[in-house]
């Protein structure tokens, strides 16, 4: 499959695409969704799945062993595996958002030693920017790196890092130089396995519960200094690159949830009698599936046109840096809101039956709050479409 990506530039391609990780995500990840949540496990099945079919980090540049999928390409997989498990759709977004900053700023040998064993499937990378009093302003971070030879060494606490414990690399952002602030911030790539790393107990959380959220802690971990991702200082202006086109990936999740819930949906009411006819057949009810439908198609064209300049800007094009920064919070934004309205109207629609988890809709409802949250509030969104109008 990884040879056929580059090809993926036409509309059919793409939908061929979209077809194909429909049908595994149907036949080897949906059977385990219900149980992968109700244990709050990470779904092991799905990432088995996945780099079976070089779908677990399709973003990943051919010159290093990867698929090569251009940005719509990587949203289409995240948004089809969404469609029937949420917390599963985690494994190809976060190893996108834990390697883009390598991509971006790092140097040709680091990006050999790293992107290479993602792209076969040997590892998993996380993106630890967050901390306990570091989030909506992350450049208030307090953890530190600080030079001793020929290495860094780091200490301090990352929270609320996605698929931690589990991924085995980790791009760090610390403090190099407290008296610049953000430009004082510098990047790194830690291992799990390097002296010094441990984590936290994973979250009791909402939704997405198979996909581990945990601390990461420091503990004076030395680093060599060749694995700092750019020079000293630009950690921070790297980790907000790379957020302008992974929130894309979040809309991507959002879209699938909603996808996934209004078609249950769908099928529940043209089944469910009341009255001595099906309750799709009333107008009520018409009319919620309608603003379901109009909602989710409108997230996901804006979805997909920032998709589009997020790819343009990777190829050095003339998008607009500001262009991409208000297209991608526009999406994560919209697409999350829309989610969230989407998989509430389809409990809604099953009723009684829709608040209980032996059926999907209230874990889809479940999953989707987040969406609405991580890589950026949706209050702080609106804050970065703000400074970026076009």
């Amino acid at each position: 499959m990884a040879s056929d990506f580059d090809l993926y530039r036409t509309l059919e391609e793409h939908e061929m695409l979209r077809d194909s990780v429909r049908a595994l995500a149907e036949a080897k990840i949906a059977p385990h969704a219900a149980e992968v949540d109700e244990e709050a496990r990470f779904p092991q099945e799905a990432l088995d799945a996945l780099v079976a079919n070089d779908l677990h980090a399709v973003h990943v540049p051919e010159a290093y062993g990867g698929a090569g999928a251009d940005a719509l390409a990587t949203v289409i997989v995240i948004e089809e595996i969404a469609r029937v498990c949420g917390s599963s759709s985690l494994i190809p977004a976060v190893n996108k958002l834990g390697s883009l900053p390598v991509m971006l700023s790092a140097s040709e040998e680091l990006k050999k030693r790293y992107l290479s064993p993602l792209a076969k499937g040997d590892a998993m990378f996380s993106y630890c920017l967050s901390e306990p009093d570091a989030g909506s302003d992350a450049g208030g971070m307090k953890t530190k790196a600080v030079r001793d030879g020929d290495h860094w060494v780091l200490n301090g606490v990352k929270r609320w890092i996605t698929n931690a414990g589990v991924s085995d690399y980790y791009t760090v952002m610390a403090v190099t130089d407290p008296d610049k602030r953000t430009k004082g911030i510098s990047a790194f790539v830690v291992e799990k396995g390097d002296e010094g790393v441990s984590f936290g107990a994973p979250e009791k959380k909402l939704g997405i519960k198979g996909s581990p959220t945990r601390e990461v802690y420091l503990d004076n971990v030395r680093v060599p200094a060749d694995r700092m991702i750019g020079a000293e200082g630009t950690g921070f202006a790297t980790a907000m690159k790379t957020l302008d086109h992974t929130r894309i990936t979040i809309a991507a999740q959002a879209l699938g949830l909603a996808q996934g819930a209004l078609d249950y949906a769908k099928g529940y009411v043209a089944e469910r009698k009341q009255f001595g006819k099906p309750v799709g057949d009333f107008q009520g009810v018409q009319f919620m599936l309608a603003d379901m439908g109009m909602k989710l198609e409108a997230a996901r064209q804006l979805t997909y046109a920032a998709a589009a300049r997020s790819e343009r800007v990777h190829e050095g094009g003339d998008g607009a840096k500001e262009d991409l920064t208000f297209f991608g919070a526009a999406a994560k934004c919209y697409a999350s809101d829309a989610a969230m309205e989407i998989t509430t109207d389809a409990v809604q629609l099953l009723g009684g039956y829709g608040y209980t988890r032996d059926y999907p809709v209230e874990r889809m409802m479940r999953d989707a709050k987040i969406t609405q949250i991580y890589e950026g509030t949706n209050q702080v969104q609106r804050i970065v479409m703000a400074r970026n109008l076009p």
